[in-house]
């Protein structure tokens, strides 16, 4: 099987990072792995938007992700185990990454309640 590819913190760029992440499934996607304690398995992403993601645009997804520097990407077996790369991106470019991630968080409490207040009734006149 290929390798896969993974460039060099060097070769990592605002624009591929921010590129990458202009995607709300991608973001949503390094969202959670930032968040998450250990590495994430492609399969527990098919449902991370409204609707179900197929199998085949959540492997692009993770190939721009890999490809942009965001994640590390290392196969086991038949599964493929998803880790951040915040630490090396952060010597880079320091505080990007953060700020990404809560500007990320702010606009999806922002969509969750723009959701709830559209799903209320309306008063009665």
């Amino acid at each position: 099987m290929r390798p896969l590819f993974h460039p060099v913190p060097e070769n990592i760029t605002v624009e591929g990072i921010l590129h990458a992440l202009s995607d709300p499934v991608r973001a949503a996607i390094y969202a959670k792995i930032v968040g998450a304690n250990c590495s994430q398995i492609c399969s527990s992403f098919l449902e991370v938007s409204a609707k179900p993601v197929p199998k085949s645009t959540l492997s692009q997804h993770f190939k721009v992700l890999r490809e942009a520097g965001l994640i590390r990407g290392e196969r086991r077996g038949v599964e493929m185990h998803n880790t951040s790369r915040c630490d090396e991106i952060n010597q880079r470019f320091p505080g990007l990454i953060p700020a990404i991630l809560s500007a990320h968080t702010l606009q999806s409490k922002g969509t969750a309640r723009s959701a709830a207040a559209g799903k209320r009734k309306p008063a009665k006149a």
